[in-house]
């Protein structure tokens, strides 16, 4: 079974519109929380996969969003990778509302690996196997 990260939030007011709902543009900061809880499970963080020399720039990304979520809303968002190849990594989002876990939206975001400063891709799994073994186990 694969490992679901979970990241709790609370709706902040800048993060709603006029309509008193949150925008549209602020899931994906949400959805980058979640994804540094799922690659902390991994035994990395970010900061230490960019002294290392990987980068994992944003290639796609999707939401889809069923219901509208409101200031001071508790919210729930779950990661999990869902697909990896030795060049690139896709991660799944739900975000639900506390505390009757009612799906609000999901989504989806993908991933190259990539070196550090220029951007070109590498294969994780022959360039750190240690961190390719590390992430596969979360599968």
């Amino acid at each position: 079974m694969p490992y679901i990260s979970e990241t709790r939030l609370t709706v902040r007011y800048a993060e709603t519109d006029m309509m008193g709902v949150v925008h549209h543009s602020r899931y994906y900061p949400w959805f980058e929380q979640a994804r540094t809880d799922w690659i902390k499970k991994s035994g990395l963080t970010y900061s230490k996969m960019e002294q290392m020399g990987i980068l994992l720039p944003l290639t796609e990304t999707q939401c889809r969003y069923h219901y509208g979520l409101r200031y001071e809303d508790e919210v729930l968002v779950t990661c999990k990778a869902t697909k990896l190849t030795v060049a690139r990594i896709e991660f799944a989002y739900e975000v639900y509302k506390l505390p009757e876990m009612k799906l609000m939206s999901e989504g989806v975001t993908k991933h190259g690996f990539t070196s550090n400063g220029e951007f070109r891709p590498i294969n994780l799994k022959k360039m750190y196997p240690e961190i390719w073994e590390s992430i596969e186990a979360l599968l």
